[in-house]
């Protein structure tokens, strides 16, 4: 029997805890990137220096981390997977989504994001060898069909996930490197702690994202853009940089790493947190059908839950 003391230290490492409070700083990180780009109409910090930028910052403490704690060099085996989240994480997911979300609305963007959970769990089937029953991928198809659907009611067919002038294909090419990321940083959880995977794959990106953004400098100089950056614009490039690029893994990877199949699935709130976020944030309209929706959803992910749960019982 637990003591009491040991009652909340065991919820706060329990892996849907942990994928939760994850899924929430992440859902952060779509609004935060619309809010320091900016958009056409009023541009803020070019959209690839917020993407490479956030990882090139975010090295920083990752590095100091990972010599406070004396972590060991990645060994010959940890390569694959580190290089997996390398180029799906700090690369490919900001420099998709960071052009895209500069295009399209964010609660639009996030909307699309609802197809990554199905995404990460099929990697995960594959790459790490958990298997589930036909009644959680049933439960996950609902979900990535009420979030498609909720792109159609809510943007009309003009606006629908394959037109958008082309930022909706950018975003699930994003998504597609986020479970990637997702996945690789999950196998390699399990050699060394997820804080140390996360800070690794950042310094290992640290020549591309940090040549990247000094060649969009190179290119838009900072002084033609930066006088006219708000200061929330540069909050949003910190939070995108601290949060969604590094202190959320810690979190999210010791989760997956646990239980890749059932965290994974989390994300299908995700999409419903963000259009909160930009609504309340950033004075986005939330379309009258959302709350029915993101019911929907969360009921497919609880579906989800019980048949994993029975399957393991």
């Amino acid at each position: 029997m637990d003591t009491p003391t040991q009652g909340p230290r065991l919820l706060l490492t329990h892996p849907l805890a942990l994928g939760l409070l994850a899924v929430l700083m992440f859902a952060m990180t779509i609004p935060m990137t619309r809010l320091a780009g900016g958009d056409a109409a009023m541009p803020q910090i070019p959209p690839l220096v917020v993407a490479l930028g956030r990882g090139a910052l975010a090295a920083v403490p990752a590095a100091l981390y990972l010599a406070w704690v004396r972590a060991p060099l990645p060994r010959r085996h940890e390569w694959p997977w580190l290089l997996g989240v390398v180029v799906g994480g700090p690369v490919v997911f900001p420099v998709c989504m960071g052009w895209a979300v500069h295009r399209v609305p964010a609660g639009h963007a996030a909307v699309v994001t609802g197809v990554l959970p199905l995404l990460t769990a099929t990697l995960a089937s594959w790459w790490m060898g958990q298997r589930a029953p036909w009644g959680f991928w049933l439960a996950g198809g609902v979900g990535i069909a009420l979030v498609l659907g909720f792109v159609t009611v809510s943007h009309g067919a003009s606006t629908s996930l394959w037109q958008a002038q082309g930022a909706d294909a950018v975003l699930l090419l994003g998504m597609l490197g986020a479970a990637v990321a997702y996945v690789a940083g999950a196998r390699a959880t399990r050699q060394r702690p997820a804080a140390q995977v996360m800070s690794w794959a950042l310094v290992l990106a640290l020549p591309l994202t940090a040549s990247g953004t000094l060649w969009v400098i190179a290119v838009d100089p900072v002084a033609a853009w930066a006088p006219h950056v708000g200061v929330p614009a540069w909050w949003a490039l910190a939070y995108v940089a601290l949060c969604s690029s590094w202190l959320g893994f810690f979190a999210w990877y010791a989760a997956l790493a646990r239980d890749t199949l059932r965290v994974s699935q989390l994300q299908l709130l995700q999409p419903f947190a963000s259009m909160a976020i930009a609504a309340v944030g950033l004075g986005e309209h939330l379309h009258a059908w959302a709350p029915v929706f993101a019911v929907g959803v969360g009921l497919a992910v609880w579906a989800g839950q019980r048949q994993l749960q029975e399957t393991r019982t």
